[in-house]
């Protein structure tokens, strides 16, 4: 089965196209599918145009959020709900070409885990353009991860990539990085993106100052997260190494008959010892609390979670 997860808000014209659309396009597979749609919190008509089409399309699930939440707690809310083998992702507001979805899906088959769209002919304005294309660059050399698209919303997921993912934030923009980092194989395929058509965008540049901000989360956690003390020891030990010379330092020119009590270079150098041994110390805390949180885990569990495949 397939199942398709798509965030709407206030997409009330939108979301019957949309399943005139994807029918067309998947029932010629002759795959079983399901439409699952997450109202995030619209305030317009969505509720409404999503329960009728749940009532004439035995394949249409609905995922009301309390509120609006934002698109990685609608996917993550989709996510939980689906229950295909593969699962695709799009938006809700007709850009994404659901014509597209079978190209992604035999790209899945040639041993991909998540396929991502890649809007090569973007309908959007250059307002949107710039600051994806700088977005894209800065995740490629943070990350390791080169991408064209790395936010384009149709996606192709086995399912198994999108089970174990916690979302939060804006960390929806970096699902691609997010399997990389489990080892997952990620590919990207140019597809068609057309203009809005109906309502407007609610993302501003604000978006990326908060995508900034995850940018760093996932970078820690996938570089860190099994090995704190990689990080806040090395950290430690360099400020712990310049505050010693500092000191080594004033303890010559004091040998030498020189008073070093006013100087501030002392205060800096003292600062700098404590600073390291405190970065030192919680690297080390770290990694009694991962080890605890890994001994609570069963063995054959956490070996599985790296394991792709066992053959006899």
């Amino acid at each position: 089965m397939i199942s398709l997860v798509i965030p709407v808000h206030d997409e009330e014209l939108a979301v019957g196209p949309l399943y005139e659309e994807l029918a067309a396009t998947l029932d010629q597979l002759g795959l079983e599918w399901e439409a699952l749609f997450v109202d995030d919190g619209s305030t317009d008509g969505t509720l409404a145009a999503l329960t009728r089409l749940h009532d004439s399309a035995r394949n249409v699930r609905v995922v009301r959020l309390r509120r609006n939440f934002g698109k990685a707690t609608a996917l993550a809310a989709g996510f939980a709900q689906a229950q295909g083998e593969v699962v695709v992702t799009m938006d809700g507001d007709l850009q994404d070409d659901p014509a597209e979805i079978p190209k992604l899906l035999a790209k899945l088959d040639e041993g991909f885990d998540l396929v991502s769209g890649w809007k090569t002919q973007r309908r959007d304005p250059l307002t949107r353009r710039i600051p994806s294309r700088i977005f894209n660059g800065v995740t490629g050399a943070v990350s390791g991860l080169h991408m064209h698209d790395m936010n384009c919303g149709l996606k192709a997921y086995r399912a198994e990539v999108v089970k174990g993912l916690r979302l939060y934030g804006e960390l929806h923009r970096f699902l691609p990085v997010l399997a990389h980092q489990r080892g997952y194989r990620v590919a990207e395929l140019p597809v068609n993106h057309r203009p809005r058509s109906h309502g407007r965008s609610r993302y501003g540049l604000e978006r990326y100052l908060r995508g900034a901000f995850d940018l760093l989360t996932v970078s820690f956690n996938g570089r860190y997260r099994t090995r704190p003390l990689h990080l806040f020891g090395t950290l430690g030990l360099l400020f712990g190494l310049v505050g010693t010379i500092v000191l080594a330092y004033l303890t010559v020119l004091k040998i030498g008959g020189h008073a070093i009590g006013q100087r501030p270079l002392l205060t800096l150098g003292v600062l700098l010892v404590v600073v390291g041994i405190q970065l030192f110390s919680l690297g080390l805390l770290a990694e009694l609390i991962l080890a605890q949180h890994e001994q609570r885990v069963p063995e054959a569990e956490r070996e599985r979670q790296h394991v792709e495949e066992i053959l006899g």
